[in-house]
């Protein structure tokens, strides 16, 4: 089913779903399993598969010379998807980026897609490669997800790269993007990265998940400004509990994100990580909370590999 109907089906209600990253090359699918296990109680109608970039290995060929070799240390996001649809009845959304991937490379991914009964996808450009200042376009790939959301939506109607079939319009995917509360680090405004977002929605996405956040405000204003835009799509909030002090530095630097004041100091405080993650539960309850009155449709967790703490604070809202 696709994440817009599920949203329908709803009625209104808040629904629960999380994103999981598939396990380095080598590492069984089970300690996966053991993540989402216990979180199956709060019937997530869907589940998000990351996939990850591709970066560069050096490898020793003796004599003090090196070999520079393009290696994924986290593949499988489809086979992964298609396990979990297997083992759970449930719903899953691969991302789908334009990093690293030929125009070719996506359709035959999305195909793949078809043959799985798979109908949903995430379309992402994805980050610039290690090593890399700026984000550069696979070669024969896109440049930008609108690009990429054009080919998904054209594909789903049966425009194909190289011939057309006919296609039921049923076959089209239901397409997620990114937002960002706070702004992509690479917009220059807002009001600059609001207008890409419209572009993606008017390619043909059909909602928005956001990066993560810990100010309400930010996303309600976000909201509320894409909405001026004419962007009408259902837009996702994205919750990331934070858990361990080093999270202060991280996530702002990974993520270009700003913490709360209150939280900061906060967790500054606590003795511990284990403390820590108890603020971090309870702030983000209270954060659901709002966004729940608020009337998101879904709550929407990142996982990381790791579901205690979203267990606990699942049980408080659902």
């Amino acid at each position: 089913m696709k994440i817009t109907d599920h949203i329908k089906n709803a009625k209104g209600n808040t629904l629960f779903s999380l994103e999981v990253v598939p396990p380095q090359k080598g590492i069984g699918i089970e300690d996966l399993y053991k993540n989402i296990d216990p979180l199956m109680e709060f019937k997530p109608p869907f589940i998000d598969v990351t996939t990850s970039r591709e970066e560069y290995i050096y490898l020793d060929k003796g004599n003090g010379l090196m070999e520079r070799k393009i290696t994924r240390m986290r593949p499988g996001t489809l086979g992964i998807c298609a396990a979990i649809q297997h083992k759970y009845n449930v719903d899953t959304v691969p991302h789908v980026l334009c990093g690293g991937f030929s125009m070719e490379e996506t359709e035959y991914l999305l195909v793949d897609c078809m043959y799985l009964g798979i109908e949903n996808v995430m379309a992402l450009r994805g980050d610039a490669m290690k090593g890399q200042q700026y984000f550069e376009p696979a070669v024969g790939g896109h440049r930008n997800a609108v690009d990429l959301v054009h080919q998904i939506n054209d594909l789903g109607r049966g425009k194909y790269l190289h011939d057309e079939k006919a296609c039921d319009e049923n076959n089209k995917f239901c397409i997620g993007v990114a937002g960002y509360p706070e702004k992509h680090i690479e917009a220059p405004s807002m009001n600059y990265d609001l207008k890409w977002l419209k572009e993606k929605v008017d390619a043909g996405a059909d909602y928005v998940v956001t990066q993560m956040f810990f100010d309400n405000k930010k996303f309600i204003d976000f909201v509320k400004q894409a909405r001026d835009m004419g962007i009408n799509v259902p837009i996702i909030p994205g919750i990331k509990p934070i858990a361990t002090k080093a999270h202060l530095q991280m996530l702002p630097k990974v993520f270009k994100i700003d913490l709360p004041e209150e939280l900061i100091s906060a967790v500054e405080k606590a003795k511990d990580n284990t403390a820590v993650k108890q603020i971090g539960i309870e702030w983000a309850i209270q954060q659901c909370r709002e966004l729940i009155d608020f009337g998101v449709p879904v709550l929407h967790f990142y996982s990381m590999g790791k579901s205690d703490n979203i267990k606990k604070i699942a049980r408080e809202l659902f």
